[in-house]
Formats: structure tokens, sequence, C-alpha cells
């Protein structure tokens, strides 16, 4: 139950990063929406390999 617990909140920290990519795209700073969609991507595939 833990390894599906630990999976489903890493799934929720991308998707939450993914809101950070949109947001930091709209106010015009690439470099940081850039740097959040690699946390994005490395969470949501953490998680999914986890599970």
């Amino acid at each position: 139950m833990t390894d599906n617990l630990i999976a489903g909140v890493m799934v929720f920290i991308g998707l939450f990063l993914i809101g950070g990519v949109f947001s930091l795209a709209k106010q015009g700073l690439k470099i940081g929406a850039v740097i959040c969609a690699v946390g994005a991507a490395m969470a949501i595939s953490a998680g999914v390999l986890w599970w």
C-alpha cells in the first residue's frame, strides 16, 4: 500500500509542476518553465515506474 501511495504522490507533484509550467510561461519566464517541466517529467516518470 505504501508504494502505491508514494507513486500517487509523485504523480500529483508532477501534475502540480505542470501547472507551474503554464503559470511561468504566461509570465514570460521561459527558463523557469523549462526547469519546472523537467521536474514534472521526472516526477511523473518516477511515479509511473514506482507503481
